[in-house]
């Protein structure tokens, strides 16, 4: 999160929060807490319409602070407000965090399942040569179920299934 957001958050000017946290900059490390570089920056500030040098807004290369630095944050803060917007922000991390576990667990199943159909299923093309029918040229997919290493049960997905009943119909009368 950027400074100028948590400044707003806490209800303070920026500029007191880049004090505070450099008066406590040993709390900070780069893992907690780094200033963009000046690339950075642009590219943010071509995002996000400011004003230019000189004119008001923001001037200096903002702090980006990790969830350890938000946390950090209350201590040099030190107010009542600080600790319950810190208390927020931590559960809203929280928060995001379990989302990506649980989306990257269904992105795995997901994934599991895929590898597991590919290795039960077989799609081919039925095609027959009988003098006196329709004859059939059709693709279909099998897909079986394993239990134990066994096959317990086939399901036969045909690309057109009334061709393919037409077709037995007409063979096996």
């Amino acid at each position: 999160m950027l400074d100028r957001d948590l400044a707003e958050l806490y209800g303070v000017e920026t500029k007191v929060l880049k004090q505070a946290v450099k008066r406590n900059i040993d709390r900070f490390p780069e893992d907690f807490m780094f200033e963009l570089e000046k690339k950075e920056f642009e590219v943010l500030r071509s995002q996000i319409v400011t004003s230019k040098d000189g004119r008001g807004g923001t001037r200096y290369l903002p702090m980006a602070f990790t969830e350890q630095g938000v946390a950090m944050l209350s201590s040099v803060l030190n107010s009542d407000r600080a600790i319950r917007v810190n208390i927020q922000i931590i559960r809203v991390f929280t928060k995001i965090r379990q989302v990506l576990a649980d989306t990257t667990d269904l992105r795995l199943e997901i994934e599991y399942i895929k590898n597991t159909l590919e290795k039960q299923s077989h799609c081919h093309r039925n095609w027959s040569n009988l003098e006196g029918v329709n004859n059939l040229d059709n693709m279909s997919c099998l897909l079986w179920k394993i239990e134990n290493g066994k096959i317990v049960e086939v399901y036969n997905f045909p690309e057109d299934q009334h061709k393919v009943d037409a077709f037995f119909g007409a063979v096996y009368r």
